[in-house]
This record gives structure tokens, C-alpha cells and sequence, in this order.
């Protein structure tokens, strides 16, 4: 995981073990952050700042002034940092980077933020970079992993949080890493060490209701009952920002494609691994199997597309509620 990649990275560099490059690139952007910040904030004292770190924006810079600044020598210090943060704005010109990685000025470090894009492998530069510093690929996360790295982040400084919170908050956040994580800075600001995190805690500090969401609607549609489904939906149509009809529809589709899933599976004591869920929630997916035979659950699968492609304007002219109605309507009778 990439979590293990950083932290691997980091004590490389508290050990001294420091390179005179640094290329992080890829998808996740909360890790390429993560790591550019740490050793903006550690490689250099205060003092030596003012006139030893230069951080650069690809939008604002050429290769031409950054390879100048790397190759200038430390001013009362051992080294220097040069950042290039949103690099990836330079994508046309990054090979030009390729003479200075071959002979890098030892006392620099350069960093490199090459977000939302990655570097060829069969290129010279990143054989180059490869050779003389390190590569960081920060990929994303799929949903079903970030319950665990959400536990992980905490379980780090203290903390722990039950399944059900950790799950409102990938359905309420997404998977935006940044944005979990300011919202678990903030939680640690109320919750002392030591102490889990709960559904309630997560409903009354961060305004994600414990009833109302998509976890909640799973739960109530596995067990057919259509009045909880059904309000739950009603809430959802009067708040649709928050709660998008793309968003719940994709939520079922992937609800029952696991159900179907589940019905295929020979050993069900194997299902948290083959499904990518959380022990805590098997449950859910055992009794929709019950309520939902393979052949109801083909029909539903069918339901949820027709209702994906009428909530994208396509042959229909209908409310967000209506649209959700329909749907638990197909799903649920």
C-alpha cells in the first residue's frame, strides 16, 4: 500500500539515507502532499529556509529555472531543497529534467509533485530518476480499502473507530484521502486518545447523519423493509447536494453486483476477502441473499441500470425523488 511506501520513505530519511531527487507522482494526490510537506517542513532549521528552500509552481516555472536553482550551492548550510509542486503542468517539457538527474548537485534535493499523471517506464528520465533517487507512484485507493486506511491513520496516533463510522465517512467523503483526513484532524481535536470513534461521535461533529445514508438504505433494502428504505430515500430527494442520484444508484449497483457475488460463492466463510468488505457488514450481503434469489437479483441489477440512465436525462423527464421512488419500487416490491 502506498501508506507503507511513505512511511518506508520517511524513515529512509530520518536515518540520514537522503537522495538527491525525490519524483512523486500518480493518482492520489494526499500521499504526493503527504511527502513533499514532510520534507519541506524537516530537511531544513528555520534559519536556513530564508535562503536554502525554493519552492516552485509548474504553471509559473521552466525546466531551464529549475534545473539553475538546483544546481546552485547551499548558502551557510549542508544542502538546499527545491520543490516543484503541481509539476505535472510541465508534462511537454519534464524529459528536459533528464541531464540534470544524470549529474545531480549533490547538496540539492530536488522534489518533484507530478500529480494525476505518472512517468513512462521505458523512458530515459525515469531510468534515470530510477538510478540516481526515488520514484514514488501514489496510487489510488479503491473504495473498499479506504475503511482499512482510515483505521490505519488512526490506529497510528491512538485512535480507533468502529466499522459502521469508518463506513459514513467513505459515503458521505468519497474517496478523497485529503478531505478524510481533515476531517479526522478534526475529530482528534474532540475525541481524547485512547478513545474509538463512533457513528454517533462522526453524526454530531462532522453533520453526517447516523439514519440517513447510504449504509443505512443498503441495510434497509437487504432486509426488504420498505418503510425505512423509503424514508431514507425521501430525506435524500430533499437534500439532493449531499446526496446525488448518481451516487445512490451507484452505491446499489455495487451493492447487488456483490450480492450476486455472494450467491456464486461456494465457501461463504470466505466471502469478507472475495466480496472486499469488512467483516462487520457480511451480514448485510447474507441476509440480501436470503431475501434476493439469483434471478431477483439479475432483475434488480437491470432495474438499477434503466434507473442510471433515466437519472442522466435519457428518456425521461423525471424528479430526483420520483427516480428514487421508481427505483425502490424495482428493487424492493
Amino acid at each position: 500500500m502506498p501508506l507503507e511506501k511513505v512511511k518506508h520513505i520517511v524513515a529512509d530519511i530520518k536515518k540520514g539515507n537522503i537522495k538527491p531527487i525525490y519524483f512523486l507522482m500518480g493518482e492520489e494526490a494526499y500521499y504526493i502532499d503527504s511527502l513533499s510537506k514532510f520534507i519541506e517542513d524537516n530537511m531544513l532549521s528555520e534559519e536556513e529556509k530564508s535562503f536554502n528552500q525554493t519552492v516552485f509552481y509548474g504553471r509559473d516555472v521552466k525546466i531551464e529555472d529549475i534545473v539553475s536553482t538546483a544546481k546552485r550551492f547551499p548558502m551557510m548550510a549542508e544542502r538546499q531543497v527545491v520543490i516543484v509542486k503541481e509539476a505535472q503542468d510541465l508534462s511537454r517539457t519534464i524529459e528536459n529534467l533528464t541531464p540534470y538527474i544524470e549529474n545531480p548537485q549533490p547538496t540539492t534535493i530536488l522534489v518533484i509533485c507530478y500529480k494525476y499523471k505518472k512517468l513512462d517506464k521505458r523512458k530515459k528520465i525515469y531510468k534515470s530518476i530510477a538510478k540516481n533517487g526515488v520514484i514514488f507512484e501514489s496510487k489510488k485507493l479503491y473504495d473498499n480499502q479506504i475503511p482499512d486506511w482510515i483505521r490505519r491513520v488512526l490506529a497510528g496516533k491512538g485512535y480507533t473507530i468502529s466499522p459502521k463510522a469508518s463506513q459514513m465517512l467513505v459515503e458521505f467523503l468519497g474517496n478523497d484521502l485529503g478531505k478524510i483526513n481533515n476531517e479526522l484532524e478534526k475529530l482528534q481535536l474532540i475525541v481524547k486518545s485512547g478513545e474509538q470513534i463512533s457513528a454517533q461521535i462522526i453524526e454530531e461533529n462532522i453533520g453526517i447523519s447516523k439514519d440517513y445514508n447510504n449504509f443505512e438504505l443498503l441495510n434497509a433494502i437487504a432486509h426488504k423493509n420498505m418503510k425505512k428504505a423509503f424514508s431514507i430515500i425521501q430525506y435524500f430527494a430533499h437534500d439532493p447536494r449531499n446526496h446525488p442520484t448518481v451516487v445512490t444508484v451507484s452505491t446499489l449497483f455495487g451493492f447487488f453486483l456483490k450480492v450476486m457475488k455472494y450467491h456464486t460463492l461456494s465457501n461463504k466463510s470466505e466471502a469478507p476477502k472475495a466480496l472486499g468488505v469488512h467483516p462487520f457488514f457480511i451480514k448485510d450481503y447474507e441476509i440480501a441473499a436470503r431475501n434476493y434469489p439469483m434471478r431477483k437479483v439479475s432483475a434488480v441489477i437491470a432495474s438499477i441500470r434503466e434507473i442510471d440512465v433515466k437519472s442522466k436525462g435519457v428518456g425521461a423527464n423525471l424528479t430526483q425523488a420520483d427516480l428514487l421512488k421508481e427505483l425502490l419500487v424495482k428493487v424492493v416490491g
